[in-house]
């Protein structure tokens, strides 16, 4: 940012431009460098967040898994693949869109995302947070 400014007060001192057209370009150049700043900060407090996946079952089969968000994609695309080339689970994952799962992700998707409750009592749950 700091050429930036440079060049417009170069710009003034050469009479380019005003001093009030200036004052107006160096002000939207610090504006622009807050907002990228606060971007920023935004994606890397979101990559520090986790994936929880919560199942219970009325037998008491239950699962918990924290993914920190920094591994999910890469979880989710080894795991479809390899899901998808067992015989057993490929009529299962056929139909998961990963790509949109991912994108989802990467525009950063928050909060309760999957609460499945059956008729048995058993529930599911996926969360970032």
């Amino acid at each position: 940012m700091k050429d930036e400014i440079t060049r417009v007060l170069t710009m003034v001192q050469e009479g380019k431009i005003d001093a009030d057209k200036g004052a107006e370009l160096i002000q939207v150049l610090q504006e622009k460098d807050v907002t990228d700043n606060k971007l920023v900060e935004k994606s890397t407090n979101y990559l520090e967040k986790t994936l929880k996946v919560r199942v219970v079952s009325a037998e008491n089969d239950n699962v918990t898994v924290n993914l920190p968000i920094k591994l999910v994609k890469v979880v989710l695309m080894a795991g479809h693949s390899i899901a998808a080339s067992i015989p057993q689970s490929e009529k299962y994952v056929k139909d998961i869109d990963i790509n949109l799962i991912i994108e989802a992700i990467e525009n950063e998707l928050d909060g309760q995302i999957v609460d499945i409750k059956s008729a048995n009592g058993d529930t599911v749950s996926v969360i970032i947070d």
